[in-house]
């Protein structure tokens, strides 16, 4: 039987939780799945292990199953390149780089559909694309922090202490997910 996403191709630039774990539900449903990363640094959930001893990384295996991946400096005019041509085939961009970051290399929003007009972008961010921290760099943590989670956690007198699990990040996955699936149908 075929999967309900078989014809949706997924270019997934995404980092940690947030990004990449929507692109693997994609996958789960049917998508293919490109992973994109940049050279040297890649993915930094492949960065989080869970001890010295074993180099195996759990974030980054979850969040990037039934994906293919590549290397591509998207900073290059070259790699900008080679990705609009991707994009020509693509139905799903998701990123959750810092606001304005894609926009500086040249592949923002507007200059992807002027290579495929029907393109969506499903950008995430810690604290959204406008407003006064939309520049500001964070991962799960910043948003337990910055929405109070922090404090509703331990007990009185004691240092605040974030959720056990990567929660911010799993629920803005969540939304990423239902607004691209919107988009597509």
């Amino acid at each position: 039987m075929e999967q309900a996403l078989a014809d949706i191709r997924v270019l997934d630039l995404g980092q940690l939780v947030q990004g990449p774990q929507a692109a693997a539900t994609l996958a789960d449903m049917g998508a293919d799945v490109i992973k994109i990363e940049l050279p040297q640094v890649g993915d930094l959930a492949r960065w989080i292990f869970c001890s010295q001893t074993d180099l195996r990384t759990p974030y980054f295996e979850a969040s990037n199953r039934g994906k293919r991946g590549m290397t591509l400096d998207l900073r290059t005019t070259e790699g900008a390149s080679i990705f609009k041509k991707m994009v020509r085939s693509a139905d799903v961009v998701i990123s959750n780089f810092k606001p304005g970051t894609l926009e500086e290399w040249g592949l923002g929003y507007d200059d992807l559909c002027m290579v495929n007009k029907s393109i969506i972008c499903a950008a995430g961010s810690s604290f959204g694309p406008i407003g006064p921290d939309a520049q500001m760099e964070g991962a799960d943590l910043a948003g337990q922090c910055a929405g109070g989670l922090v404090s509703t956690i331990g007990y009185d007198g004691t240092p605040l202490s974030p959720v056990g699990a990567t929660i911010a990040d799993h629920i803005a996955s969540q939304n990423l997910l239902s607004g691209i699936l919107a988009a597509l149908y």
